[in-house]
């Protein structure tokens, strides 16, 4: 390629990601959507979740924080990091929260969306370039569509580790065309890498695109013997294979993490959308207000596609081909067999559709395979009545609204004049200016409408609030002393990463199961059947994970308060004896604690609704019927005593001692944590009173009386260790010599966890009803654990292997130029 064929294809690239990305900021700005205002599109969009965790990253970038790249001590009180740091922040685009405030961490996540968009359209303008030459500025056009699909402005954007997957699919197109040219071998499996590494299940979706795009040209649009088409294809699965497994580690760490998860809600798939709607979604203008394949590409890309039936300028062969190839991805978005290949096997959180822009992608490539050999006039016109064919099976569909009308007329008329008068040569400049000012309005309206539907109030990740209390929770920072948790207010799900501590809650796709199951049954609440955590709320809860400082709900104008309270320190000394109690929630605190601070009252129903006791299963409490008495409980306690009620599962009303609060249960998705009711009257008497619409199940003990008294005891006492080090994945204490019984380190469990006792070997940590507890023998003086990442040895010798192969790839082509260069006579 010439210097000024590199100058043009460059030029066309760039063309592409500014139109993009500017018509993308131009319509966010419109409607006054994050960052340029306060408005967001659905719960979770940006703030929820990838905020804290950019944040997070950027302590990391800048050494701030506890943790490491292996292990955050921040959330879950103690998770591993690494498989969330693949799964949320491999996206390169992420990594520039580095170069920001902390301060202004949001920004940087936008970029993330952004950047993706553009480098999407650059790749695009370049490999329809490679499919077939021809205009640089159509090119750049027609990848507008893709840049700013209907799937990136309703299912990418609001999660900027899918926005790889754009970047992905044109970078593995070009790697096929690479392959089917015989060239840049080593770069076609570090390209590959860099897709599955970046965002892996995009990246493996993408994969399957271009390779049916691979398929589809060696196998139907090229005229090469068999055998050469069949060595295309070996080398196109050898760079593959090579390519993922340079990217091994990502697989590896992630499939035991995987494995060791707290399962997702079961996912279900309600069936193929009626053929109208589906058809609809290719419209611009508007979005559907339930769950369907987002595919639109603009109006240009859709006349196009629509119209290349009729371009007798296009082989037959390749005609029938590429629509053949669009039915057939269009119809396995929408099977459930293909849908769950399409996903891995699984359905994605969210939509069941994570993959529609493969077929986003392939319209706009068909679109250019018409494009490339200059329709005619019966090409328009067939491609304009296909459209209208479209549009009016799809009157009434809630995507077609009257904004598709005056787009598809005015844009329609625009559209088609333009390609007509550019097919005639005629004014060409002029054209391309108003058919580049066309695509630009459509764009920008489509990023407009998409931010504008349904708008939602977000939760607060950059604000004076979330600064002050980020701010607080630094001051007051005493780790691994003790732990400072954010919790239980919130900003976000995530808040231990948005404003540091070390706090009991965190939402993860990957949060171990072990994390989960332990604080629920310490009495934490969870949400998304235990994908999103909390920490304790209850004094024994905290002094049990060494919570001395935490942010509880409060008054305007910050929401929130400072609150102290004594706790155990993080490592602690379980004596021998009996098996922990896990009778109740109670029973469970108190063994960990090694002390009786609880009086657990015997309840008897004395108004309402008689409810049913199930043994050690709980009670079933019968709905109350309108006008009727609560069902309700009593029990004596001491007079004094803090009075907590748990229910976890139940959805209604709870009072009893002045309080009155909704629980809002539900089983399994929603656990309500352990709830302070007030002190127990004079006569110790304690009475519950439950409300609920539908027969609902609390446990078989529900109340616990605290001694305050008792529980000061308990903390008072010598009983941990006399000093604690903490490093970014490992954590280890001094004893007092001759230390015996359970060392208890008040973290969850989770597999991969290696304990050594003085000089001895290390073992796979034990676990005390999910927390790490290491036998220490016949006497100990120290102890020591490490953390490693289960799955990333064998993902770094994969890894290395495949680098050594690549290597040797790239060096026989050298060595061989260089046997012959000295063959040759001087």
């Amino acid at each position: 390629m010439s210097e000024s064929s590199r100058r043009a294809e460059a030029a066309a690239a760039a063309l592409a990601a500014g139109i993009s990305m500017g018509a993308y900021c131009l319509g966010t700005a419109l409607r006054g959507s994050r960052p340029f205002g306060d408005r967001s599109r659905a719960a979770g969009d940006l703030g929820d979740r990838f905020v804290p965790f950019h944040a997070h990253l950027w302590d990391l970038m800048h050494g701030d924080t506890t943790g490491d790249l292996l292990f955050n001590w921040n959330s879950g009180y103690g998770a591993p990091f690494l498989p969330d740091f693949f799964g949320y922040l491999m996206n390169p685009f992420s990594w520039l929260v580095g170069l920001f405030p902390r301060s202004a961490v949001n920004v940087p996540v936008f970029l993330v969306t952004l950047f993706g968009i553009g480098l999407g359209a650059a790749l695009m303008t370049r490999f329809l370039g490679r499919l077939h030459p021809g205009s640089g500025l159509l090119r750049a056009l027609l990848a507008v569509g893709y840049g700013l699909c209907a799937w990136v402005l309703d299912d990418g954007s609001p999660a900027p580790m899918w926005m790889w997957g754009l970047v992905s699919l044109p970078l593995l197109c070009l790697v096929g065309d690479w392959c089917l040219r015989g060239r840049h071998r080593v770069l076609g499996s570090l390209a590959v890498a860099a897709a599955w590494a970046g965002n892996l299940p995009t990246g493996a979706t993408a994969t399957l695109g271009a390779g049916l795009v691979l398929l589809l040209r060696v196998l139907l649009l090229t005229d090469r013997p068999v055998l050469a088409r069949l060595r295309v294809l070996v080398r196109a699965a050898g760079t593959a294979v090579l390519g993922v497994l340079l990217a091994a580690p990502v697989l590896t760490v992630g499939l035991k993490a995987d494995k060791a998860a707290q399962p997702a809600p079961p996912g279900s798939y309600d069936g193929p959308p009626g053929l109208t709607d589906y058809l609809a979604q290719l419209l611009p203008g508007g979005r559907p207000d339930h769950v369907l394949p987002n595919v639109s590409v603009g109006l240009l890309g859709l006349l196009l596609v629509a119209g290349l039936p009729f371009n007798r300028r296009v082989p037959v062969r390749e005609r029938i081909g590429w629509y053949a190839l669009l039915l057939l991805v269009g119809a396995s978005f929408v099977w459930e067999p293909t849908v769950l290949l399409w996903h891995g096997l699984s359905l994605p959180t969210g939509t069941p559709y994570r993959a529609a822009f493969v077929l986003s992608g392939l319209l706009v490539t068909a679109a250019w395979v018409s494009l490339a050999r200059r329709p005619d006039l019966v090409t328009l016109l067939g491609g304009a009545a296909v459209v209208a064919l479209i549009a009016l099976l799809g009157h009434g569909q809630s995507s077609v609204r009257t904004a598709t009308w005056v787009l598809l007329s005015a844009g329609g008329v625009l559209v088609l004049g333009a390609l007509r008068l550019w097919e005639r040569g005629t004014a060409r400049r002029t054209v391309g200016a108003v058919l580049t000012l066309g695509v630009l309005a459509g764009a920008v309206h489509s990023a407009y409408a998409v931010t504008r539907l349904p708008s939602v109030q977000p939760r607060e990740t950059v604000s004076a609030r979330t600064l002050t209390a980020h701010r607080l929770i630094r001051q007051a920072e005493d780790w691994p002393h003790s732990r400072t948790d954010p919790g239980p207010h919130e900003f976000t799900a995530n808040d231990p990463l948005l404003l540091g501590g070390e706090g009991g809650a965190y939402a993860a796709d990957r949060l171990p199961r072990t994390t989960a199951e332990l604080l629920h049954d310490l009495g934490a609440g969870w949400y998304d059947q235990g994908r999103q955590t909390l920490g304790p709320a209850d004094p024994v809860g905290r002094a049990l994970f060494g919570v001395t400082t935490y942010l509880d709900e409060g008054p305007a104008p910050d929401g929130f308060t400072v609150g102290h309270s004594p706790a155990a320190p993080l490592v602690t000394l379980r004596p021998a004896g009996p098996a922990p109690d896990t009778s109740s929630v109670w029973g469970r605190q108190q063994s960990l604690l090694g002390a009786t601070v609880y009086r657990v009252p015997q309840l008897t129903p004395v108004a309402g609704p008689a409810p049913t006791l199930h043994g050690s299963s709980g009670w079933s409490v019968p709905a109350t019927p309108a006008g009727s008495a609560w069902t309700t409980f009593e029990g004596s306690c001491l007079p004094g005593e803090q009075v907590f009620f748990h229910g976890p599962w139940f959805e209604g009303t709870v009072q009893g001692l002045g309080t009155t609060y909704l629980s809002r249960g539900r089983q399994p998705m929603t656990a309500m944590p352990i709830r302070l009711l007030g002190d127990a009257p004079a006569d110790g008497v304690v009475r519950v009173a439950l409300r609920t619409d539908a027969a609902a199940q609390v446990p078989a003990q529900p109340v616990g009386c605290l001694d305050r008294a008792a529980l000061g005891r308990a903390l008072a006492r010598p009983n941990g260790a006399t000093a604690v080090h903490s490093t970014g994945h490992s954590v280890s204490a001094e004893l007092s010599p001759g230390s015996t019984g359970t060392a208890l380190i008040s973290v969850p469990a989770v597999t991969g966890w290696e304990c050594a006792v003085d000089d001895g070997p290390e073992r796979p940590a034990g676990s005390v009803l999910g927390m790490i507890g290491i036998p220490l023998g016949a006497g100990a003086a120290r102890l020591s654990c490490v953390y490693r990442p289960p799955g990333l040895m064998p993902g770094v010798a994969l890894s290395g292997a495949a680098l050594a192969v690549l290597v040797g790839v790239a060096l026989v082509p050298l060595l061989r130029r260089r046997a012959r260069a000295e063959r040759v006579p001087g």
